[in-house]
């Protein structure tokens, strides 16, 4: 068996660099320091995220990435990697767990995908097509939802999912949020500092827009830019830039 171990001065050794872990039944090796996402990744074996963005500070909100481990449920995004870890990530029970959690986000929100223009281009569609999710099992729930506009941009709460991901994103040159969250529970919702929106350049919106997994932010004056068969699912189905790294 290869030494993985690195020699330092005095003639001691280091702790190993690489750690060993099974993924699906796959043995594999990553580095150390490195999340349960980051490792399968490293691995080409795909892991959803929603929340999760490369990047940015990972928070598990979401849990889609969730996985067994051992026997017991961890988000992958935020759980780190440890030597000996028996990880289950394409089996029947995790999968049923994360179509659940898809198809509550559907039924939750109000999601029209053929008039929407994040529509080919949004995770959360792209996941219900991975997961041959036609109608939810939960019932629709049809909340009535605002649509707020900013100078440049609309914000569609109807489409939101609270991914957090255009608060730790989006931010001012000294560090001001200008995205945040507002309320608990079932009235938790995007808010949006308008004096500070309203200095956003071009490139700052058109990074809040694609920064969001679904219709949520939308940059005005670019609606259904990219014609049907150019957008960035209709080209490949997620994940399978990860999957093709095997």
């Amino acid at each position: 068996m290869p030494d993985n171990r690195q020699r330092i001065r005095g003639g001691g050794v280091s702790m190993p660099d690489k750690v060993k872990f099974t993924i699906d039944g796959q043995e594999c090796l990553a580095d150390q320091g490195v999340t349960i996402y980051e490792a399968a990744k490293a691995n080409g074996v795909y892991i959803p995220v929603l929340c999760h963005y490369e990047g940015l500070k990972a928070v598990g909100s979401c849990r889609i990435c969730s996985v067994m481990v051992n026997g017991r449920w961890m988000a992958s995004c935020t759980q780190p990697l440890s030597e000996g870890m028996v990880i289950e990530n394409d089996a029947p029970l995790v999968n049923e767990y994360r179509q659940a959690i898809i198809e509550m986000l559907l039924a939750e929100g109000n999601h029209f995908c053929p008039t929407c223009e994040k529509s080919g281009n949004c995770e959360l569609q792209a996941l219900a097509y991975r997961y041959g999710i036609m109608v939810p099992r939960f019932p629709y729930q049809f909340p009535r939802r605002k649509i707020e506009a900013f100078p440049g941009f609309l914000l569609e709460h109807n489409r939101c999912i609270q991914c957090q991901r255009c608060v730790r994103a989006i931010q001012t040159e000294d560090g001001r949020k200008i995205f945040a969250m507002k309320d608990r529970s079932k009235d938790i919702r995007i808010n949006i500092d308008r004096k500070l929106a309203a200095k956003l350049s071009e490139d700052q919106i058109q990074k809040a827009m694609d920064i969001c997994p679904v219709g949520a932010i939308l940059k005005k004056g670019v609606g259904f830019i990219r014609p049907i068969g150019q957008r960035k699912y209709d080209r490949q189905p997620i994940g399978s830039e990860i999957e093709g790294e095997k």
